[in-house]
């Protein structure tokens, strides 16, 4: 019987203890959560009342800056005011300086005015009482005296005239020859030219002067091969850094001349080289004389011509005649003569073939007795040019007759090339010597303080010295002038006097 209430009280026991212990447990889990909620209440609390502070802490240093850049600015706004009105009273007192200025001058101005109004009546009193004298001295009345002098500028004019109808018909003798020289002038007119100077020698520069003897070689040999190849004569003397070749033949000496400036560059310079760099100038340049002779006839528009025409024509490239390149001579004769030729009716084509080949003779390689008019008439006639071409090559400095209208018109374009200024180095020093002497005319008047020769002489330009030469004076100054260069001078056409006469001041603002 215990043992069976023992085994009933027992687990109901346990039970109820068990049942305890969790109650117990859980009202301990219940206070520990209230306590652990009041905790993080209260943190909230902390912490919403320090965001608190710290957001009323940052709005009040907000307004504070606020209310400082508030400050400043009226500050600045205050200051800048007050300069206004500095500068306004500044201006204002100025503005009434200025007025009471010009109230002053005013006062003077109709001062002076009164004044001058009192002195011009006094000067024109004293005008009209030396004008009665002079008539009372003279015996002339105002009337007579300007009746004398335009009489005297009618005298003058009359001469002035007398003096151009003299010239007009000087001129008007002329006419027979008015066409041809209209012929000449528009011919001359279209076309231009280039000059060149005459020269045989030329020279070439070195590096230094210790090419000079790489050059020479040893004992000689380097300048004798190139010498030997080239036909020409090699100057090595006391001149710094430079070496002269000389030659009448002008493609030797061009030859010679890009031989040495490539051996110079290349620097092997002996024997078997020089022969092979002066071979391979010498086939250069023989192209080059075929292309320069081809591009004239090009440029002239001739054709047919045959391979040795072509090469003698290109010989002429590298030789001059007293100043002109004998190939652009030759060329600027072909042009003439076609232009004459097309105006007088006469063949064209035919007269600008013997043009461009009227000098053909300067370029040929064998020596001969006979001039170049003749060599160039013996290497057309083998070249199979017709009879008429022949001719006018020999005819063109009169060493035959001339068989055609063409041949002269050769002559004719042939003398206006050689003879136009400029063309030749022997009128260089005449045209020189006229521009000085307009110059000079001009610059020995009094007044005169420069004089400029213009336009290849056909203007003259002069200075005038504005405080000893009047307005009124200076024509009658260019009238003196152009009658002595009329007097001293012999021109063709007419010279354009431009007197200048001008007042300059300089000053400088500091």
């Amino acid at each position: 019987m215990n043992n069976l209430v023992l085994f009933i009280v027992l687990p109901v026991a346990g039970v109820v203890l068990g049942w305890t212990i969790r109650w117990l447990y859980a009202r301990f889990q219940l206070s520990a959560s209230e306590q652990k909620a009041e905790r993080l209440r209260q943190d909230a609390i902390r912490e919403a009342e320090a965001q608190k502070k710290e957001i009323l802490l940052n709005a009040k240093d907000e307004l504070i800056r606020e209310r400082n850049q508030q400050e400043r600015e009226n500050r600045e706004r205050r200051a800048e005011v007050q300069r206004y009105e500095a500068r306004v009273s500044h201006k204002e007192e100025a503005l009434d300086q200025r007025a009471a200025l010009y109230d002053k001058q005013d006062k003077e101005y109709v001062e002076k005015l009164a004044a001058l109004q009192k002195r011009e009546a006094v000067v024109q009193a004293q005008e009209e009482e030396y004008r009665r004298e002079l008539e009372r001295i003279s015996g002339l009345t105002v009337q007579e005296a300007k009746e004398l002098i335009i009489r005297n500028l009618e005298n003058d004019a009359r001469h002035d005239a007398q003096a151009l109808l003299n010239k007009v018909e000087q001129e008007s003798q002329l006419n027979a020859e008015k066409k041809a020289r209209d012929i000449l002038v528009t011919t001359i007119q279209r076309i231009a030219t280039e000059t060149t100077s005459d020269i045989t020698v030329a020279t070439v520069s070195l590096p230094s002067d210790e090419m000079k003897g790489r050059i020479i070689g040893r004992e000689g040999r380097n300048i004798r091969a190139l010498e030997t190849l080239t036909g020409v004569d090699i100057i090595i003397d006391d001149t710094p850094e430079a070496v002269v070749i000389s030659c009448f033949d002008p493609v030797r000496k061009e030859i010679a001349k890009e031989s040495l400036e490539r051996l110079i560059s290349d620097g092997r310079i002996h024997p078997a080289r020089i022969e092979e760099i002066v071979q391979k100038v010498t086939r250069e340049v023989q192209n080059r004389i075929y292309e320069e002779g081809e591009k004239a006839l090009f440029d002239l528009g001739i054709h047919n011509m045959p391979t040795e025409g072509v090469r003698a024509l290109g010989r002429l490239y590298f030789r001059t005649s007293y100043g002109q390149n004998v190939l652009v001579h030759s060329k600027e004769v072909a042009e003439i003569a076609g232009l004459l030729a097309a105006e007088l009716g006469a063949n064209r084509e035919l007269a600008k073939r013997a043009a461009i080949l009227h000098d053909i003779g300067k370029g040929a390689e064998n020596d001969s007795d006979q001039n170049h008019a003749e060599v160039g008439a013996e290497i057309a006639r083998k070249m199979g040019e017709a009879p008429l071409v022949v001719n006018a090559i020999g005819a063109h400095h009169n060493d035959i007759e001339p068989s055609s209208l063409e041949a002269i018109i050769v002559q004719i374009a042939d003398a206006i090339s050689a003879a136009r200024p400029g063309a030749r180095k022997e009128t260089v020093d005449n045209y020189v010597n006229r521009l000085e002497n307009l110059e000079k005319i001009a610059e020995g008047f009094n007044g005169v303080e420069k004089a400029y020769a213009i336009q290849a002489g056909r203007e003259l330009r002069i200075l005038v010295n504005n405080e000893k030469i009047p307005d009124g004076d200076v024509k009658e100054l260019a009238r003196k002038i152009a009658k002595q260069i009329e007097n001293d001078l012999r021109y063709p056409g007419r010279i354009k006097l431009t007197m200048i006469r001008e007042t300059r001041i300089v000053e400088y603002a500091r």
